[in-house]
């Protein structure tokens, strides 16, 4: 499977810029993709010993059978 290319793609749309000027927004633009990818990283869940061993929620009581499964 081939991975997607992942770098960030720039078209100029109007306007004559300066081989200096592209090189200037180019230098910007990439410091800030880099600087936000890197700080977007999301936290790991600690989860504790408790947590781990701690079995799930009974199921809720059904009202509609009556106690002791008899009516009267």
């Amino acid at each position: 499977m081939t991975e997607p290319d992942q770098s960030p793609r720039m078209e100029i749309v109007r306007g004559d810029p300066t081989e200096e000027e592209l090189a200037a927004l180019m230098a910007v633009v990439t410091e800030a993709y880099s600087h936000e990818s890197a700080e977007a990283v999301a936290e790991v869940p600690h989860i504790s010993a408790w947590q781990r061993t701690q079995r799930g929620i009974r199921r809720p009581l059904r009202r509609d059978i009556p106690w002791g499964r008899y009516s009267g």
